[in-house]
């Protein structure tokens, strides 16, 4: 048989047989005296087993690997590894399928945000935060918080979605004051009484996992924010709001110190 005669009869193209040749898979034959490749059937026998190796998922080097263990222990140890790789890529479309129908719900529903899609986290904060006036620092916390959604590892995102909506409840205070700072300096009366209100808002928590990274002025004891998520979260506000963010960190930071 040529080539294009043992591509046929196992079902693969001409293109492919070279390819195994080249990757050490399917040995060379013996060539006619015109200088074509003659095959044979043990030649077709490998490379219909090779196309069933492939068509399984298995990569060229694993495949090379089964070929060369003739007590057939390779294709053993090769299909395990193969079930176990397609039960877990089962398990994450099945999840992807799940979240996708609870976004699919939502977005039916006329619910899905703008900004979306986001967390059941995040979904769940924002739910709780209701319809909010009209405020540029409502705007700028929401923005952060889809930020936070992607960068921040699924477990501790978790773990900070649940802190925050304790203070969810108290945005309609918090948002008008530091919208009246908005183009003050860093040294307006006005910060402190902010920082205040903010403090008595969040929970001990939150004290603590201020980012490291922040400007100036920021408290020390770093959590677990990244340095370029402190630059954003800061980047557009008035010297005053930023101020009065970071006494109330300090704020939350001191008492939690104190109830130790």
């Amino acid at each position: 048989m040529r080539i294009g005669e043992i591509a046929a009869l196992v079902g693969v193209t001409p293109r492919a047989v070279r390819h195994y040749h080249q990757s050490g898979l399917l040995p060379e034959p013996a060539r006619r005296a015109n200088g074509y490749r003659e095959y044979g059937v043990r030649d077709a026998v490998l490379l219909a087993r090779i196309r069933r190796l492939t068509e399984l998922g298995l990569g060229l080097d694993e495949v090379r690997d089964v070929l060369a263990d003739d007590e057939g222990r390779g294709l053993v140890e090769v299909l395990e590894e193969l079930a176990e790789d397609l039960a877990r890529q089962e398990a994450e479309v099945r999840a992807r399928r799940e979240r996708l129908s609870g976004l699919l719900d939502e977005a039916r529903a006329g619910r899905l945000p703008a900004d979306g899609p986001l967390s059941p986290e995040l979904t769940s904060l924002l739910a709780g935060l209701g319809e909010l006036p009209e405020s540029p620092m409502a705007a700028k916390d929401r923005q952060i918080l889809a930020l936070m959604d992607v960068v921040v590892p699924e477990e501790e995102r978790a773990r900070l979605m649940g802190l925050m909506e304790g203070a969810a409840e108290h945005a309609r205070e918090v948002y008008p004051l530091l919208d009246a700072l908005s183009g003050a300096a860093a040294d307006d009366p006005r910060v402190a009484e902010a920082a205040r209100v903010l403090a008595g808002c969040l929970p001990d928590e939150l004290g603590v996992d201020m980012p490291s990274g922040a400007p100036d002025g920021a408290p020390d004891g770093a959590g677990s924010f990244d340095t370029s998520l402190a630059d954003a979260l800061f980047a557009d506000l008035a010297p005053a709001q930023s101020a009065a963010i970071h006494l109330a960190m300090r704020l939350v930071r001191e008492r939690r110190e104190q109830s130790r």
